[in-house]
């Protein structure tokens, strides 16, 4: 492997968390008394139960949105004009993961935005509980099961496939070795006709300048295999289209991360006479959503070749486009569905001579603004504006072809108020499925940890490239 550094926003990055005073390979000692440690502060903090365990904690605090299965005691808690998820987790695990959480928020890596490790809890017996780890609520987002509880169309398991492949191939750009990959430990978001994949859960997760091809395929082969468990347990409570293949979508993850990744790094060859392919090399990787920093290019010792290497930089060319534009911070295919309209706005005012930062802002006035202020209040936590803006241009279109002739904006909104929005909302009785789903897979005791925090199968000495547990 070839010399790499860490990135540089890593290496200069404070930690907020106080160093551990145990010795090294024994359990870390509880505090004595409860401790905060805190990357923002909301004084409201201070006024939660830690006293109690998370499962006591009364109805009046938490927020009923839909969580994921997991192996620990999970709440979305109303902290101000905030939801927090709280974790019950093991000193140790939750102080690790905070900090990992926050390395990854310092690269700009789709995960969720750690806020707070609590330890030294104790009920008031003097008892000790177990530690908590606090993150932000991402809004708009779902775990996959709530997704499927939904009426979505049916290649929404290929859709979310495609999403986890894409946060794969990032997180292992930037050396990310995941280890316990799954739909389980990622939020959704919608995007346009997409879905973007955004990592929630970081226990196994570990840093590395760059990783080798043995832990790569070492996590694409474990999603695999997580991923087919999934599906044929939505398959069992009838939550899966009949005509999916559970296998089929699992072999998907692995093709399309291969085929990505090939796109990312692949070394290409031209000849002095190619040199137009370059071009078209990265006007590709910006199509995939990913900004090319620089290109390495070396010529052949007679030459005739010359061979080049595109250094990516991050997903999110079309994003940081519209953001400059337009102040709007959305997701690449939003971006991309807004950057078009805004396009066509431009080319139907005859404004093409124009600064594009001006049009853009005439169009946020006079187009973007005035549609997004007419979704419901009781939507506005449910559906994204940028979501909502693309999800009305194409029923807008749909109903143009039905009558066929142009429909009004105005019109094109109402209608899709009336018809489509509703979809969006969850059932109580569906929530509260899900919910005790979520609830079910809480393995959170004593004796299914060692003194790391770990679950059994955790083993920080394995080795994939070896393949083998090390001794």
């Amino acid at each position: 492997m070839e010399n790499v550094e860490f990135d540089p926003r890593l290496v200069q990055a404070t930690s907020v968390n106080a160093p551990d005073d145990g010795v090294p390979g024994q359990k870390a000692a509880q505090p004595k008394a409860l401790k905060i440690t805190a990357a923002s502060s909301n004084p409201k903090m201070f006024t939660l139960p830690w006293h109690k365990p998370l499962s006591q904690w009364p109805a009046d605090l938490l927020a009923n949105l839909p969580r994921g299965i997991s192996r620990h005691v999970v709440r979305f808690v109303r902290v101000g004009n905030d939801v927090y998820a709280m974790k019950e987790i093991t000193q140790s695990v939750a102080q690790r993961e905070y900090e990992l959480l926050r390395q990854l928020e310092k690269i700009d890596v789709p995960s969720v935005k750690p806020i707070a490790v609590v330890t030294g809890r104790h009920d008031r017996d003097g008892k000790p509980l177990e530690s908590m780890l606090v993150t932000q609520h991402l809004k708009f987002s779902l775990p996959y099961r709530a997704l499927f509880a939904r009426n979505l169309r049916e290649d929404t398991a290929d859709r979310l496939i495609d999403a986890l492949a894409v946060l794969l191939v990032r997180l292992h750009l930037i050396g990310f070795y995941w280890g316990d990959v799954s739909l389980s430990n990622v939020l959704f978001l919608r995007d346009a006709d997409c879905f973007a994949a955004v990592l929630v859960d970081a226990e196994t997760g570990e840093l590395y300048p760059q990783l080798t091809e043995g832990q790569r395929e070492y996590d694409i082969d474990l999603a695999r295999t997580n991923i087919i468990g999934e599906l044929m347990d939505l398959s069992s409570g009838k939550l899966l289209p009949d005509d999916v293949d559970e296998v089929e979508v699992g072999n998907r993850l692995v093709e399309r991360y291969h085929s990505l990744w090939s796109a990312l790094t692949d070394v290409e060859s031209f000849s002095p006479d190619e040199m137009w392919k370059i071009e078209k090399r990265v006007n590709r990787l910006n199509e995939l959503g990913f900004d090319v920093d620089e290109l390495e290019m070396n010529t052949s010792e007679d030459g005739n070749r010359v061979r080049v290497r595109p250094r990516v930089v991050d997903a999110g060319y079309a994003s940081r486009k519209l953001l400059r534009l337009t102040g709007l911070d959305v997701q690449e295919n939003q971006a991309r569905r807004l950057l078009n309209d805004l396009d066509a706005y431009r080319t139907s005012t005859w404004r093409q001579g124009e600064d594009l930062e001006i049009v853009a802002t005439d169009w946020m006035r006079e187009v973007f603004e005035p549609t997004v202020r007419m979704i419901p209040a009781e939507y506005r936590s449910q559906i994204e504006p940028a979501q909502f803006f693309h999800e009305v241009l194409t029923h807008r279109w749909y109903l143009a072809e039905k009558v066929g002739h142009d429909v009004p904006m105005a019109e094109a909104v109402n209608s899709y108020i009336d018809t489509v929005l509703p979809n969006y909302k969850l059932d109580a009785k569906v929530m509260d499925a899900i919910n005790a789903d979520a609830d079910a897979g809480v393995v959170d005791d004593e004796d299914s940890y060692g003194d790391d925090g770990y679950g059994s199968d955790y083993n920080p000495d394995y080795d994939p490239d070896a393949a083998v547990w090390a001794s």
